[in-house]
C-alpha cells in the first residue's frame, strides 16, 4: 500500500512540474528574442557537472536500495570495502551527493544575481528559471530530509525489517523522481535553445 500511496503522490508531484513546464514554455514562446539574450548567461559545462553530481546520487540510492532489500542496514566490514556496505553508507553518500547538488546550485542562484544580474524579479526569464530550479531544489531538500529520517529510523529499529526496507525503497522512488525531473529541467533549460 505504501508503494501505491507513493506512486500516487509521485503523479501529482509530476503535474505540478508540468505546470511549471507549461509556464516556461508559454514564457519562452512569447519572448525568444529575451530567452536568447538571458540563457546566455547560463554556465552550461558547470550545471552538467552538478548534474553528473545529482545523477550520481540516484546510482547510490539504488544501491542502498538493494542492501535494505537484502535487509543489510549497515556495513559488514571496513569504511573503504564499498562491496559491504549498508543501506546506511549508501544513503549517507546520496545525502553528501544531494547536498553538494543543493549547495552549487546556490551558488549558481548567486551568481547569476551578483554577476550577471539576473534575479528572480529581473524579467520574465528570471521568474521562470528561478521559480522552475527552485522549486526542483526544494523538493531536492525534501528529498535530503526523508534519507536522514530513513537513516535515523535504520539506526533505532532493534531489528532491520520489511518495515523499514519498504520506507527506504519508497524514498528512492521519490528521489529517482527528483532526478528525472532534474534532467528534463537541466535538457530543456541549458541546452533547448
Amino acid at each position: 500500500m505504501v508503494s501505491v500511496g507513493t506512486m500516487v503522490w509521485l503523479a501529482s508531484e509530476l503535474m505540478f512540474f508540468a505546470g511549471l513546464f507549461a509556464m516556461y514554455f508559454s514564457l519562452r514562446a512569447a519572448l525568444p528574442d529575451m530567452w536568447a539574450v538571458e540563457s546566455e548567461k547560463l554556465n552550461v559545462p558547470f550545471a552538467l557537472a552538478n548534474t553528473i553530481i545529482l545523477v550520481s546520487s540516484s546510482v547510490t540510492a539504488q544501491f542502498g536500495v538493494w542492501r535494505a532489500e537484502e535487509m543489510q542496514p549497515r556495513r559488514t566490514a571496513g569504511l573503504l570495502a564499498f562491496k559491504h556496505w549498508g543501506m546506511n553508507e549508501w544513503f549517507y553518500l546520496t545525502f553528501v551527493l544531494g547536498a553538494i547538488f543543493v549547495g552549487v546550485q546556490a551558488f549558481e542562484f548567486t551568481t547569476l544575481v551578483n554577476h550577471e544580474n539576473l534575479a528572480i524579479a529581473t524579467n520574465q526569464y528570471g521568474s521562470a528559471f528561478y521559480i522552475t530550479t527552485g522549486f526542483h531544489g526544494l523538493h531536492v531538500i525534501g528529498g535530503l530530509i526523508a534519507f536522514l529520517l530513513i537513516i535515523g529510523r535504520a539506526n533505532l529499529a532493534k531489528r532491520f525489517g520489511q518495515f523499514e526496507a519498504t520506507a527506504a525503497i519508497v524514498v528512492s522512488y521519490y528521489w529517482h523522481f527528483v532526478d528525472v525531473v532534474w534532467i528534463a529541467l537541466f535538457a530543456i533549460i541549458y541546452f533547448l535553445k
